[in-house]
């Protein structure tokens, strides 16, 4: 005997489907929501600008390279010339550029320093005595022994193609003592110091230290003003022998040349 199933038959069917097209729903709408929420993650991302890190202080910044600058002393001597060139102070901007001659110990043969300063308040005057004590004790910075001014005697003034020159008498004492001569600019828009010793730990005489700064040259390109006044014609150029041999001595010079070519 069969039975009628009634109505209630197809009840479970319809519960499944209905059931996997929620499901379907469900999983669509949920990759439409994570579409979106990606692709606006996106384009707020692009449309935001970058954050840049600001430091809470400034940074320091590093000093200019120095250019290349020809530092040289063409009066004669049997001891080389050293230049140490382009050291620059990071406190102060100045630069400085040294040059070096014989050796202070040697007392038999003169020795020189001259240190020239370019830069912010270079040509501020300045004791001579506190420069000539400063650049002394600074001796290891050149690789020199530190010297320290022992005592000074008197000033003078003479007159170079850097204009006037101050002079001062120290003597200078390390390991051996000398007596020398300091001196220093007071007319330019730079500074050029330092000191000379004569041989046998005598003073320089005046004459001798105005020519030697007559024979000191500087090329610069990047300062064409302090190249032109290293430029200018010695003022002391009669009284120079580097500058101008006398005739007397350019005599001696031959006929000592001509006997040495007739005993070959």
């Amino acid at each position: 005997m069969i039975r009628d199933a009634g109505p209630n038959v197809g009840r479970p069917r319809l519960s499944v489907l209905r059931a996997s097209v929620q499901l379907a729903l469900a999983a669509a709408v949920i990759t439409a929501l994570s579409f979106y929420a990606r692709t606006n993650v996106e384009t707020s991302g692009a449309a935001r600008p970058p954050t840049s890190f600001v430091p809470t202080k400034p940074a320091v910044q590093a000093p200019p390279p120095a250019s290349v600058a020809q530092f040289g002393l063409a009066e004669p001597g049997s001891d080389p010339v050293r230049v140490a060139s382009g050291r620059v102070d990071t406190r102060t901007g100045q630069r400085e550029d040294s040059l070096t001659r014989g050796d202070f110990d040697t007392m038999e043969a003169p020795t020189l320093r001259v240190t020239l300063t370019r830069g912010p308040s270079a040509e501020r005057p300045a004791s001579l005595f506190v420069l000539v004590a400063r650049r002394a004790a600074a001796g290891p910075e050149i690789g020199r022994a530190a010297l320290s001014v022992v005592r000074t005697g008197p000033y003078g003034r003479i007159d170079t193609k850097l204009g006037a020159v101050e002079l001062l008498e120290v003597t200078l004492g390390g390991a051996s003592r000398r007596t020398c001569t300091g001196f220093v600019t007071r007319e330019a828009a730079f500074r050029l110091d330092g000191w000379m010793c004569a041989p046998l730990g005598q003073p320089p005489e005046a004459q001798t230290v105005a020519c030697m700064i007559d024979a000191l040259s500087l090329v610069d390109l990047a300062d064409l003003d302090t190249t032109a006044a290293f430029s200018a014609a010695p003022r002391n150029a009669d009284a120079c022998a580097f500058a101008k041999p006398t005739a007397e001595a350019a005599s001696r010079t031959g006929s000592i040349a001509q006997r040495a070519r007739s005993k070959k």
